[in-house]
């Protein structure tokens, strides 16, 4: 028994030991894991603090966060303000010593990601982890302590051109020279025979060359860009002028400065506002689509710049690179043919705005924009106007669709009573004793008003939509445009002037081109400008006997109605509408006038914006209009 009890009580002093033993074990482990989880705590302030620029948030062993923080400044600044993301990878704890594996991206100009691995010491001071500072950077593992990240850019890229059919160059790449003033060098001698050789305002550079040296900048002041004719005949003297620096580069341009403007729109130096709205895109100094299809595609056509990330003072230390890319072509249905004929018949309107649309009869291309003036609005694809008589084209398919036999004989007064509203013609003039057929090709707004009273309130809305007008064409145009409006009708006298392309009714000249183009094919097929959209333009057929009385309709307006100045013009026969509406201005009382129709595989809306009482769209639209398809037959 007392053996027993020795070995009881031996056995028992070795299991208190081993007890004793495995706490120890079990403590050291625990004190091991909350070294680990401090320095990797560390790491990841560190991180975050770098993820948000904020290097002062931080801990450091060696310097004072605010140093740190100054430092980060020094050596990233050339990297750009864009998004950084850092990750804590593997942390390898020695003792009070560890290191850390960092995951840094940073998001460069263009969207460029610059990438590496960084790995930063640790350490202790006291009871506290922190950031180790030593004899190299914490920022990059080939950088000193004293070094810098520097970013070297290449524009030797080639923006991309805009195409028309066929491949034509629409804007095609061309040598320009951009003028600008050096601030430090110029002097305002020098500026103000600046001023007289480029025609600015005297006074308007010089007060910009005070402003600069007044602030100290040594951004140079963007004055104009010309191309190489233009700049041809001042080489002499804008090159001996001090301080006035001359740049050589490629831009696409168009034939004249005029041609497609505003639709294809220019190129530009990127200004304060757009690297404000979006300074990953846009950088100070660069060039880029500031309007038209050109801001517009920008993304597509801007080349990708050649990029490099050195070291400061050893620019042979690459980091990171990329090679300079030519943006992409962009690809539209515009044809250089049918564009320059339509600009030349818009000269026809002189001063007054207008605008002409042409569309491809077979396939809803659009042919040609053109805008008067070329560095107005684009009125010929956005501007809303009541589009007056042309509206008659669907409006009278609404009534034949619903049986209305064209042969009926419909009164034609000069004036007609709608709920106590007086509602006449634009002349009032009469026709006697009509038919239907006569009513369209002369436009009689009282036989329309007669003929559409007894269609239902959505009769009206949904002949035009049924002819491309109001429909949605954002899937397959590919730039803005105001696609039409005729609402369902909310009463007698609403549904009577807008059955004549008045009241709430609007169009664009691009609608109504649609709308013509539909008639002349018998089937509505959304337009296109910039191809690759997508969109389904799988023609929608309309109902053909409606059609085919169009036709006939719409050649009377020509042979023997208010379209008769079309009458001899070369290339065949032309089936047209008429459309002269109404607008007070100030309470002056204005009209617009249209026309509208098409010539072979051509469709045409023209527009002239304002012009006065007792001119007509076939006294002034129509000239326009002969003169545009002239034009295409002589080619």
């Amino acid at each position: 028994m007392p053996r027993s009890t020795v070995l009881t009580a031996t056995g028992a002093g070795v299991l208190v030991a081993a007890g004793l033993g495995g706490y120890m074990l079990w403590d050291q482990h625990q004190q091991s894991s909350e070294k680990d989880d401090a320095a990797r705590a560390a790491a990841t302030s560190f991180a975050t603090a770098w993820q948000q620029r904020s290097l002062d948030q931080a801990s450091y062993v060696g310097t004072s966060p605010s140093s740190a923080a100054q430092d980060f400044k020094t050596a990233t600044s050339a990297l750009g303000k864009g998004p950084i993301k850092v990750t804590v990878g593997e942390v390898e704890r020695d003792g009070s010593q560890a290191r850390a594996d960092l995951s840094v991206s940073w998001t460069l100009a263009d969207g460029k990601q610059f990438s590496w691995t960084d790995p930063v010491q640790l350490a202790t001071s006291g009871d506290r982890w922190g950031v180790k500072v030593g004899d190299r950077s914490l920022w990059h593992p080939k950088l000193g302590a004293n070094d810098a990240f520097a970013v070297n850019e290449s524009s030797s890229a080639t923006r991309g051109e805009i195409l028309g059919r066929g491949g034509a160059k629409i804007m095609a790449n061309q040598t320009v020279y951009d003028i600008r003033i050096d601030p430090v060098k110029a002097t305002s001698d020098s500026v103000q025979q600046l001023e007289r050789t480029v025609g600015s305002d005297p006074g308007s550079l010089t007060r910009k060359l005070d402003q600069a040296k007044s602030s100290g900048s040594q951004t140079t002041i963007a004055v104009i860009t010309y191309r190489e004719a233009d700049y041809a005949s001042r080489r002499g003297t804008l090159e001996g002028l001090t301080g006035v620096l001359v740049h050589e580069r490629q831009q696409p341009l168009a034939q004249t400065r005029t041609f497609g403007q505003p639709l294809l729109g220019s190129v530009g130096p990127v200004t304060a506002e757009m690297v404000k709205q979006d300074p990953q895109r846009y950088r100070a100094g660069s060039y880029a689509g500031v309007s038209g299809l050109q801001a517009a595609y920008d993304k597509t056509l801007a080349p990708t710049g050649g990029l490099s990330v050195s070291i400061k003072g050893r620019p042979t230390t690459i980091l990171f690179g990329q090679q300079p890319k030519n943006g992409q072509s962009l690809q539209t249905t515009l044809d250089p043919k049918v564009q320059s004929a339509a600009e030349a018949a818009l000269a026809k309107t002189g001063t007054t705005p207008s605008a002409l649309v042409a569309i491809d009869v077979k396939t809803g291309d659009v042919l040609a924009v053109a805008n008067s003036p070329a560095n107005g609005i684009n009125r010929a694809l956005t501007g809303r106007y009541q589009p007056g008589s042309t509206l008659k084209i669907s409006s009278t398919y609404a009534l034949l669709t619903r049986g209305f036999n064209p042969s009926t004989k419909v009164p034609c007064p000069g004036s007609i009573t709608v709920d106590g509203r007086r509602i006449g013609n634009f002349e009032q003039e009469t026709l006697p004793d009509p038919t239907f057929y006569e009513d369209f090709a002369h436009s009689c707004n009282t036989a329309f008003v007669k003929a559409t009273a007894g269609l239902p309130a959505n009769a009206l809305h949904d002949a035009a939509s049924a002819l491309g007008v109001g429909q949605d064409w954002s899937g397959t145009l590919g730039v803005k445009a105001f696609t039409g409006s005729v609402p369902v009708t909310n009463g007698r006298t609403d549904q009577a002037a807008a059955s004549f392309g008045q009241a709430r009714t609007l169009a664009s000249p691009l609608s109504v081109a649609v709308m013509s183009a539909s008639v002349a094919r018998g089937s509505y097929i959304p337009p296109a400008l910039v191809t690759g959209q997508g969109g389904d333009r799988t023609p929608k057929p309309l109902n053909s006997g409606a059609v085919s009385q169009l036709h006939t309709m719409m050649r009377q307006v020509v042979t023997d109605g208010s379209g008769t100045v079309m009458q001899g013009t070369p290339g065949g026969d032309v089936y047209a509408k008429t459309g002269t509406a109404e607008f007070d201005e100030n309470g002056k009382p204005l009209v617009r006038a249209w026309l509208t129709g098409w010539q072979g595989d051509v469709a045409f809306a023209v527009l002239v914006e304002q012009v006065q009482m007792g001119e007509t769209g076939g006294t002034v639209a129509a000239p326009v209009a002969k003169d545009f398809l002239t034009r295409l037959q002589a080619g």
